[in-house]
């Protein structure tokens, strides 16, 4: 009987890796697979947030001038409305963080309609009271109703009265109007001559719900992915 070197051959090459040996490379490539899959679904789940996260993304404004911080806020929620009235108050400190209250401050507000030339009147002239927000005790605010959407230039002038020890300031602050619910306001032309619908400027709800959607979508199809690789 003639020798048949294919079959040692053969033998040789399968004999070599065992099975369990050649399963070990499996788990590698699970891992990897399964790492990057991670990888996409914190990408997703960061880009989701981030796009429902857009509206409203306004924060405090804050500006110093000298020895004297300021901080702007409007309600509600950084966002007012056309036509509607919206609380606007400023936190004053001292360096140091000492709050400076209305009774130490000759303070006023002006609201300009940007663009403005210079020397040009205030839109408004708001009456500044003693307003209790957040931590914050007997700092100026006042109610502002502005008439029309668009960007505005909130001026406060300040100067210490009997007692207060900061120098004169003037803070500047740029606020965005969005258009109301409100009849009054669709259609109108914006402070900054633009056609504004006073609906549109409202974000839809179906910007918010679309990206999560697709995110649970797409986090169903890895999953069923995931399971058939296993198998």
């Amino acid at each position: 009987m003639f020798p048949q070197p294919n079959r040692g051959k053969s033998s040789l090459f399968s004999g070599s890796i065992p099975t369990s040996q050649k399963q070990r490379g499996y788990p590698l490539k699970d891992i990897s697979w399964h790492r990057g899959t991670i990888n996409t679904l914190l990408f997703l789940s960061c880009l989701v947030i981030s796009i429902t996260n857009l509206y409203p993304a306004a924060a405090h404004q804050v500006e110093v001038v000298g020895d004297v911080g300021g901080t702007l806020h409007v309600e509600p929620n950084d966002n007012p409305q056309a036509g509607e009235p919206s609380q606007v108050w400023f936190a004053l400190t001292r360096r140091g963080g000492r709050v400076i209250p209305l009774s130490q401050c000759n303070c006023q507000l002006a609201v300009y309609a940007e663009p403005y030339a210079a020397g040009e009147p205030p839109l408004l002239e708001p009456q500044l009271e003693s307003v209790a927000a957040e931590r914050y005790k007997g700092i100026p605010g006042a109610e502002v109703v502005f008439p029309k959407p668009g960007i505005y230039e909130l001026q406060l002038n300040g100067k210490p009265v009997s007692g207060g020890r900061f120098k004169p300031f003037k803070f500047k602050f740029e606020v965005t109007v969005a258009g109301g619910s409100t009849d009054n306001t669709r259609n109108l032309r914006d402070v900054n001559g633009d056609l504004v619908d006073g609906e549109s400027q409202k974000f839809p709800i179906w910007a918010i719900a679309l990206p999560i959607f697709a995110f649970i979508t797409i986090l169903v199809v890895v999953l069923q992915s995931m399971k058939g690789g296993r198998e």
